[in-house]
């Protein structure tokens, strides 16, 4: 194995069990087309599915496969036309069967760190739709809360700024600016300490470096 991988594969374990004791179920996947079957085959037929924006789902294929089986109910929260629509999605997300998602940041100990603008997508990781699904590269793996915080304000926020053509100082200048402007994407931090619902949320880390 090579010695990247099995970094990954090692520091995934010490993860798992983090997160074990935390009642989130934990997996680990070599590749990303790994991670998309297997996120995928955890889901029942006829179960309704909807996602959080990421770029790390985008980019291992989940919402194109989500749109494209013909036994799940897809909430595509893309369809959206106006801002009342949009609204009106993000509660349907909120009830669905199966939310997928990545995460900002996980510590080594299994803490989830995510950074928000709008706030939907924390709320359905939260509370709301049945299970949870989160996919994260081993990228997104950090020593403990503060380093993820840090983490999102000048490695994520950025590059996801600049991607969804926002005007905040951070785009601009690509460090965190700690601003209040209207664009800001980091409104809302949520740390995931404990899942109340033992197994809803389910953590496929992913060894490749993925999304911001």
């Amino acid at each position: 194995m090579e010695p990247q991988k099995q970094y990954y594969q090692n520091l995934a374990e010490k993860v798992i069990k983090g997160l074990k004791k935390r009642n989130i179920e934990g997996y680990y996947c070599g590749t990303a087309r790994e991670a998309a079957e297997q996120a995928m085959a955890m889901m029942e037929t006829g179960a309704t599915a909807a996602w959080g924006g990421s770029e790390t789902i985008k980019e291992i294929g989940i919402v194109d496969r989500l749109k494209q089986a013909e036994h799940f109910q897809v909430i595509d929260r893309e369809i959206a036309q106006t801002p009342e629509e949009k609204r009106q999605i993000y509660f349907k997300c909120a009830a669905a069967d199966y939310y997928f998602m990545s995460s900002n940041a996980i510590t080594r100990d299994g803490e989830l760190i995510n950074v928000d603008g709008l706030g939907n997508r924390v709320a359905c990781l939260i509370y709301g739709p049945a299970n949870v699904i989160i996919l994260a590269g081993m990228n997104k793996i950090v020593p403990d809360i503060e380093s993820g915080i840090e983490r999102v304000r000048y490695t994520a926020a950025p590059p996801n700024s600049n991607r969804l053509g926002l005007k905040t100082p951070c785009a601009s200048s690509g460090y965190c600016m700690d601003c209040h402007v209207p664009d800001c994407i980091c409104s809302n931090i949520v740390i995931t300490r404990h899942s109340k619902q033992k197994g809803r949320i389910k953590v496929i880390l992913i060894g490749e470096n993925l999304g911001y």
